[in-house]
């Protein structure tokens, strides 16, 4: 069958390199284009309406694969007829999105675009650095006219069961935002705020509180709630008390209370860049410590 002799073209003529004594810099140089375009491929359309048709016809070759494995003849058969058609008519259907990645084409700079991993890795740590300053000015602008805030950046643990119990937002993190999220009287002020890849990803969340004794009797639902999501994830929580309107952290099973602008700036940065020398010595909370009593008061 045509098609499927033409596979078999497409994998000897791309696969020979598979041996290593025939690779040659062409074929080094060819790979990396071929992969660089399937990355921007993959990478644009998964912005677009047209993702969950690829995740069909993936299904659908899948399923076309599986035929030829196991040598059902007359879905081969089928499957050579619609080819053609389907090609004729996924241009159709993916004309709008097929016009928009050629104008994005030619608007990138695909040359610096393939050396530019410093440049992205620098790109990101600026991001990192916007979010720290936008939620630690958020915290004490709150603080200072004592409006009570709760917010869980999430790292490795995913937190999809506490972003299900809120309302989804994914929005990009500002000061105004923020503020306006946990303003009396609104919508979304009660709950928790949980911040995803440098983005607020849903808000109103219920978070787990802590069933710790210890915790200081001076502090109320949303530092245990703080506490509480630090004893099951690897997630940090900044806090702003309603009630004075200080800035507490929570992180790994500890509560550290009343820490100032510098030192949230210093615990933030650590956590979301990961270099201890960007951020200062890093002052941020052990290990959850084998003894609940030494939680800090």
């Amino acid at each position: 069958m045509e098609l499927f002799d033409g596979l078999n073209n497409f994998i000897e003529k791309y696969l020979y390199w598979a041996a290593p004594a025939n690779l040659g810099v062409t074929d080094i140089v060819e790979i990396i284009i071929i992969a660089f375009l399937l990355y921007e491929f993959m990478a644009w359309i998964k912005k677009t309406k047209a993702w969950n048709l690829m995740k069909g016809i993936v299904f659908i070759l899948a399923f076309v694969v599986m035929a030829a494995i196991f040598q059902m003849n007359t879905i081969l058969w089928l499957a050579e007829k619609l080819f053609n058609v389907a090609v004729i008519a996924m241009i159709v259907v993916f004309q709008p999105e097929l016009r928009n990645a050629l104008e994005h084409l030619g608007r990138t700079k695909i040359v610096s675009r393939l050396f530019a991993f410093n440049t992205e890795e620098s790109i990101l740590r600026k991001e990192k650095l916007k979010v720290v300053d936008e939620v630690v000015d958020a915290s004490f602008a709150m603080g200072q006219v004592k409006t009570g805030a709760l917010m869980v950046f999430e790292k490795d643990s995913l937190l999809e069961g506490i972003i299900q119990t809120g309302i989804e937002i994914d929005a990009e993190i500002s000061k105004q935002l923020i503020i306006n999220i946990f303003e009396h009287n609104t919508p979304l002020h009660d709950g928790a705020v949980v911040i995803r890849n440098r983005r607020i990803a849903a808000a109103t969340c219920y978070l787990p509180l802590s069933e710790n004794m210890d915790i200081s009797k001076d502090l109320g639902t949303r530092h245990r709630a703080a506490l509480g999501i630090s004893e099951v994830s690897d997630s940090l929580t900044v806090v702003v008390s309603e009630e004075t309107g200080k800035i507490s952290v929570a992180l790994d099973g500890r509560l550290q209370t009343d820490v100032s602008m510098e030192t949230l700036t210093t615990m933030l940065k650590t956590f979301l860049l990961g270099d201890e020398q960007e951020a200062g010595k890093r002052t941020v909370i052990k290990r959850r410590p084998k003894n609940d009593k030494d939680i800090d008061k």
